[in-house]
């Protein structure tokens, strides 16, 4: 084969010969969506002050609403983290698909560790009210879901 045949079967190639996988920033953050992150662990932190007040109005005792405040702030320390991985990751982008990939799975299971060990601490070192942990944690989260996508309908 001539040189030229060898350069035209090289050009025909649909890849190029280096690892070229390239996919946009793992969370690509403006100061737009870090503002809309900030919100929302604000909200989050309302939303679990508001029921733990409930739960105390409601039951009297004041460990209910320290357990329902617990969980809940597990909830916020979660959409915390989050925010601050989001942040983390904008700085540290990368344009390796692997690279980003890993990123994600570490920070999830960085994510899901955090609370299970935190609503850990909670129920069997500070011996609250498994039922009302697990309550204002779950609450929390819903709390993040709503209001982020109450937040990212009012800005768009």
């Amino acid at each position: 084969m001539s040189k030229d045949a060898i350069k035209g079967q090289q050009q025909a190639g649909l890849t190029c010969p280096e690892n070229a996988a390239t996919i946009p920033p793992l969370l690509h953050v403006d100061a737009e969506e870090e503002k809309i992150a900030h919100q929302v662990v604000v909200m989050q932190f309302a939303v679990t002050l508001m029921v733990a007040g409930i739960a105390y109005g409601m039951e009297s005792t004041p460990q209910l609403a320290i357990a329902v405040l617990s969980g809940g702030g597990v909830s916020v320390l979660n959409g915390a983290h989050l925010a601050w991985r989001m942040s983390r990751a904008v700085e540290q982008s990368t344009h390796e698909a692997h690279h980003q990939l890993r990123l994600m799975y570490f920070f999830a299971i960085e994510r899901f560790l955090m609370v299970v060990v935190l609503l850990g601490l909670c129920m069997a070192v500070l011996k609250l009210l498994p039922l009302a942990v697990l309550g204002g944690f779950v609450i929390g989260q819903a709390a993040l879901i709503v209001a982020r996508l109450f937040l990212s309908r009012i800005t768009t």
